[in-house]
């Protein structure tokens, strides 16, 4: 069984050799593998040797402002911000100054991307005007990125005309059962950003051990259908209080096989990420990391700094520490 196992594999390898597209069965069987065989280790490092041959040394550092803490009409059922199970220590919005100061504190520190996160119901002619006060301390090597909730073509055309480079956004893990968006308006918001020429980001997330790997495969898909090019995988983080919380997470080790996989699934031209931050997975082809800055979903702390989120440098440390260069 492991030689023919063995023989199989090889032969997927040979087709990202040849840069030809896995299929669906060829991406859920690589799922499968047993995370304590040498198959899975021959996974890690095809994974790994794709990114060295793809982005050579080259490492990314993404931070992110969440720029308010309030109940959430999403209603995710993980999230800490959901509006029928709101866990955070207390409701905050950062001013535009704060904003502002945030952006040059993260920028001083070099880094690639900076996200401005709010929940699906923040003003957005609020957010536009503060976006562009951040806009004019940008400098033209880093992407601005927004994630917030959905929106039409119209409001894609005034994220780039305010200045984003790109959007964050994705269609969850059972979207519309353990969330209350509706998949078909988040599809219409990637077909948006893809229609206005703004850089999409995408992730499969939030795993945990009830989704399926023909579920996980199907994101990892979409995000090739899509043509991405920022391309990540996160596990879901139990925050005590949400529903979902006594579903339990999945391991780090079965993350970093997922990491492998979406990077040979997906084929990501410019990073592949894992959140959060997990040495383990650099093993896996992953060449970028978050640094967060406020609120996080998966956070009870209006400051995640301060709790569950990382640093600039703590994200440059690791990154260094598997040979990646980074600015």
């Amino acid at each position: 069984m492991k030689e023919e196992q063995l023989k199989r594999l090889e032969t997927v390898f040979s087709k990202v050799d040849r840069d030809e597209e896995l299929t669906r069965d060829e991406a859920i069987e690589l799922l499968k593998i047993d995370n304590h065989s040498d198959v899975f280790y021959r996974l890690l490092a095809k994974a790994n040797e794709l990114t060295q041959k793809e982005y050579g040394n080259r490492g990314y550092v993404f931070a992110q402002i969440g720029l308010n803490s309030a109940p959430c009409p999403g209603n995710c059922k993980f999230c800490s911000m959901g509006c029928e199970n709101f866990m955070v220590e207390e409701e905050t919005e950062k001013s535009m100054e704060e904003v502002v100061s945030e952006a040059k504190k993260a920028l001083s520190q070099k880094i690639d991307a900076l996200f401005l996160m709010t929940t699906a119901d923040y003003d957005l002619d609020k957010f536009l005007e503060i976006s562009a006060k951040v806009k004019e301390v940008i400098p033209a090597d880093v992407m601005l990125v927004a994630n917030i909730g959905d929106f039409e073509l119209e409001t894609a055309k005034r994220l780039k005309e305010t200045g984003f480079t790109g959007v964050y956004h994705i269609v969850r893990l059972n979207e519309g059962i353990d969330t209350a968006l509706d998949p078909v308006k988040r599809i219409h918001t990637l077909d948006a950003v893809r229609e206005v020429g703004m850089e999409l980001i995408y992730c499969v997330e939030p795993i945990g051990p009830e989704h399926t790997y023909e579920q996980i495969v199907d994101e990892m898909l979409r995000a090739r259908e899509y043509h991405v090019n920022i391309m990540a995988c996160m596990k879901r983080v139990g925050v005590k209080g949400t529903p979902l919380y006594d579903k339990g997470e999945i391991t780090d080790l079965e993350l970093t096989k997922i990491a492998a996989v979406t990077r040979l699934v997906a084929r990501p031209k410019k990073s592949m990420n894992v959140h959060e931050p997990k040495q383990m997975t650099l093993l896996a082809g992953v060449n970028q990391l978050y640094a967060e800055i406020g609120i996080n979903p998966r956070d009870c702390a209006v400051e995640t700094r301060n709790n569950r989120g990382f640093s600039v440098a703590e994200v440059k440390d690791m990154l260094h520490q598997m040979g990646y260069r980074t600015k």
